[in-house]
């Protein structure tokens, strides 16, 4: 369960109504976060106040990154010494330079730093706090540790940004949300934290998302929107929940992000920036100290640029005493291509990408079979309308419903509050589809190493497109989930890895998704198939 006040367990109503009415400051090292000025819009002043606090943080000029360019295009600033290393290499490269003491995690953390605080950048919409100074004293130590020749994890002194959903000592989990700000700061680590640390990796900052979780866009009508990486001079959504954690790899603010996931919220914004998410079957990773939205199906995983990145931070986060997976061999292997619920009116961008990547992995000697799969249309049934959702949301929420409710999302709140009417047996009839539908999966994945779908129907509409009102803004969220969240009903694991040529199109992933507990055959399919979907033909 989680440990910051935010995150009170059921029992502590006293305490927990005694949190409510505590409205403190922040206890975190870098917040983000202030009082409003009166004469400005929440939305201006938040703008103009998070700005103010980078700028005046800034102790040195920052480099600004070239308009957020893929990084896949940027290799080419990438020798060691450029000042580019972070934004442009993946952790795996990352970590032979500085074992090679061709560079410095002081130096990593600086490029950080100097990412968030571009004042051109999306630093101020991408995080919620910034460890500054926690994070320099950290890579000072570990780059004494190296220089002394003390042999370390390969995470150690990489940059790694968390989502506001882990607790860390002494910092306040907001969940991106007004309704938890004075709440007292959480008195031990996550687990994943704890694991993160314990491998040497860095935590650089706290980053935004969805209002607790809870939707694909990733629009934030408290903190701002992190504008997605590709056409940003127009502003498209990061997709969500984990829009910050996308946002701070893909403009160098981190090596690596974790976030969570309880219908897509890894997926969605890595496939729509053109970046590797990495969805563990739920059970790999503790959640303990974790901010739930839907405790049957929240899974916590790694955002990062490759398979081999988030199969790295996957093999910490899961405690693998296993090396992380090798590639697996293409020739022989059987992908089934199920086309119920996923190929639906696919926009024509993502179903000539897809189709073409499936070309691709065909001509590489992979078996691939399109198959209705009419099993998946049962779906629907197992979570109307996200009724276990809500029931399980409004189940944590209710509390801070009682004198919070008009600090929520008006977006949120009324998905939160539909779970009040779930009834006890209603919503035990959905636990017991729910597990049929995971035997029926597994029965009918059966003779298949893994199976492939298009990770979002659609590629990123604009911010502007997806806020205008509620219709439209409900419309996209269901179809921007609608993908993704089957792997979380049936209990599956699932990476999303780039499957448009770098440079052309608007991002496409494609899902590479198994059923439980076959996490790291799943990676080890990912590490060979990424370096076919994303080659031009």
């Amino acid at each position: 369960m989680p440990w910051s006040g935010a995150n009170a367990i059921v029992e502590e109503d006293l305490h927990c109504q005694q949190r409510v009415l505590n409205l403190g400051p922040l206890n975190s090292e870098m917040s983000l976060v202030s009082a409003q000025t009166k004469g400005r819009t929440r939305e201006e002043h938040m703008d103009l106040d998070r700005r103010a606090f980078l700028q005046d943080s800034v102790g040195v000029g920052a480099f600004a990154l070239a308009s957020a360019a893929f990084w896949r295009v940027e290799r080419a600033k990438a020798q060691a010494g450029s000042g580019h290393e972070l934004a442009t290499l993946t952790i795996v490269e990352l970590s032979q330079l500085l074992a090679n003491r061709k560079i410095t995690s002081r130096q990593l953390v600086e490029q950080a730093l100097a990412a968030i605080k571009d004042l051109q950048g999306e630093g101020s919409r991408t995080f919620l706090s910034v460890h500054e100074s926690q994070a320099l004293a950290t890579a000072d130590q570990v780059d004494v540790q190296r220089r002394n020749g003390a042999k370390l994890h390969a995470l150690a002194g990489i940059p790694i940004s968390i989502k506001d959903l882990f607790d860390e000592t002494g910092v306040t989990t907001l969940g991106g949300s007004k309704v938890l700000v004075g709440t007292p700061a959480a008195t031990r680590d996550s687990t994943v934290v704890e694991r993160l640390k314990a491998a040497g990796a860095i935590i650089i900052g706290r980053t935004n998302l969805v209002e607790f979780a809870y939707s694909g866009l990733g629009l934030n009508p408290h903190y701002g929107t992190p504008k997605n990486v590709f056409d940003r001079a127009v502003g498209r959504i990061p997709g969500g929940s984990s829009s910050g954690a996308a946002v701070s790899v893909t403009d160098g603010m981190a090596a690596g992000a974790i976030g969570s996931d309880t219908g897509g919220s890894i997926r969605i914004p890595s496939a729509l920036n053109g970046l590797v998410g990495f969805k563990p079957t739920a059970r790999r990773v503790p959640l303990d100290g974790v901010l739930p939205l839907s405790f049957t199906l929240d899974s916590a995983g790694p955002i990062a640029k490759t398979v081999a990145d988030c199969a790295l931070l996957d093999q910490v986060l899961a405690a693998e005493t296993n090396d992380i997976p090798v590639p697996a061999e293409l020739r022989g292997l059987r992908f089934a291509v199920p086309k119920t619920v996923f190929h639906d009116d696919l926009s024509p961008v993502v179903a000539d990408a897809f189709s073409a990547a499936l070309g691709r992995l065909s001509a590489a000697g992979a078996t691939v079979v399109d198959l209705p799969m009419a099993e998946f249309a049962q779906a629907a049934a197992v979570n109307p309308r996200g009724a276990l959702t809500s029931a399980e949301a409004y189940w944590w929420h209710r509390r801070w419903l009682k004198d919070g409710a008009d600090k929520y999302d008006p977006r949120v709140i009324v998905r939160i509050r539909a779970g009040e009417m779930v009834t006890a047996a209603a919503y035990i009839d959905l636990i017991k589809l729910r597990e049929r539908f995971i035997r029926t999966i597994n029965t009918a994945a059966t003779g298949y190493d893994a199976m492939l779908m298009p990770t979002t129907p659609d590629t990123a509409p604009t911010i502007a497109e997806a806020g205008k009102d509620d219709e439209t803004f409900f419309r996209l969220n269901s179809r921007m989930l609608r993908n993704t969240a089957v792997i979380n009903l049936f209990d599956g694991c699932a990476l999303s890895v780039p499957c448009n040529v770098p440079g052309g199109t608007a991002p496409v992933g494609m899902m590479i998704a198994g059923t439980q507990n076959t996490d790291r055959k799943i990676l080890a399919i990912g590490l060979a198939v990424e370096g076919i979907i994303g080659k031009p033909q």
